[in-house]
């Protein structure tokens, strides 16, 4: 029964190579690496952010 359950959201090679195509229709390869490039630096924002958080936090617990 839990497998009839997950088994719909299974990504198999050829849902990776469709997914692949839609964004390169909607998009366009120039637009594809700026794409990365914003998400690379979002996810940087997101990783020092959450760093400065947890030091700021190991401060106020040794006061």
């Amino acid at each position: 029964m839990m497998i009839a359950l997950f088994l719909p959201l299974a990504i198999g090679p050829w849902q990776i190579v469709l997914i692949v195509l839609v964004v390169l229709l909607l998009f366009g390869g120039r637009k594809i690496p700026e794409l990365m490039r914003g998400l690379g630096s979002g996810i940087k924002e997101f990783k020092d952010a959450s760093k400065d958080e947890n030091d700021e936090a190991k401060i106020e617990d040794k006061k």
